[in-house]
């Protein structure tokens, strides 16, 4: 009974995210197959939120009336629905984020998968799920048996950084793959700095993040999967980003297939 009682509450916040809105990103969003499939919403809330809380601040978030009418998710038709459906049950991760610097990808430009400029090595053609595998980028993303697949420790693959940067680079169903890693990289700095908020140590002056990351999947009174998508995918995908201290929460969202 006290999951029915709502704690948290939530209003609709006009915010434009520049990363999905910047005009020189378009053409590669386009490119990979992501342009109008990747959605960003923020919340405000006045509780006071707790990490510990996790699954039932997802529950009342998916529940709330205000996310159900503003939430929208994009059809296998690429035409965009609201979410319609209020939440039963959540699945929540906490995801890690913890990093501050792009620094984290340098080895990827250690030469094995790409040269110092940034060009990607190529390899022959191998197929994971829907995926095309043609060069050591995604051997290191996708192919645990590759050489270059160990070059990111388990725990370093479970960072958010690391995790957008992989949904950037895999895309949607007719991904067209850069040459040079630079633009996945750039995009996903973009991406990431529009989600995540830092503060300052008064006396160190070093930043650290505030902001809770979570990874969410909702399923409604039947016990089916709806949100982000009723299909289980790895680019299907929601995260809530919250900043327990402006009281924010953006949600984050992609669903694999076409742009039309």
């Amino acid at each position: 009974m006290a999951d029915n009682v709502p704690k948290f509450t939530f209003l609709p916040l006009s915010k434009s995210f520049s990363s999905l809105e910047n005009k020189d990103f378009q053409e590669y969003f386009l490119k990979w197959s992501i342009k109008n499939r990747i959605k960003a919403n923020m919340f405000t809330f006045d509780q006071y939120f707790q990490a510990y809380e996790k699954d039932k601040f997802t529950l009342d978030f998916f529940r709330d009336p205000n996310v159900v009418a503003n939430i929208q998710v994009v059809l296998d038709s690429g035409k965009t629905a609201g979410l319609g459906t209020k939440a039963d049950k959540v699945s929540v991760t906490q995801v890690p984020c913890t990093l501050l610097s792009m620094a984290f990808f340098d080895r990827i430009m250690n030469g094995e998968i790409a040269g110092e400029s940034g060009n990607i090595r190529k390899c022959f053609d191998e197929f994971f799920g829907d995926f095309t595998v043609s060069d050591n980028l995604r051997q290191m993303l996708l192919n645990e048996d590759s050489d270059v697949f160990c070059e990111f420790s388990e725990s370093e693959r479970e960072e958010f950084l690391f995790c957008l940067f992989t949904h950037i680079c895999l895309g949607g169903r007719f991904c067209q793959f850069e040459d040079e890693v630079n633009p996945y990289l750039d995009v996903t700095k973009a991406i990431y700095k529009d989600l995540i908020s830092v503060q300052k140590n008064p006396e160190t002056k070093e930043l650290s993040i505030i902001s809770h990351v979570f990874k969410v999947h909702c399923m409604d009174d039947k016990g089916d999967l709806y949100f982000p998508s009723d299909k289980k995918h790895q680019q299907n995908f929601a995260y809530l980003i919250i900043d327990p201290l402006k009281r924010t929460v953006i949600c984050l969202s992609h669903t694999f297939g076409a742009c039309f």
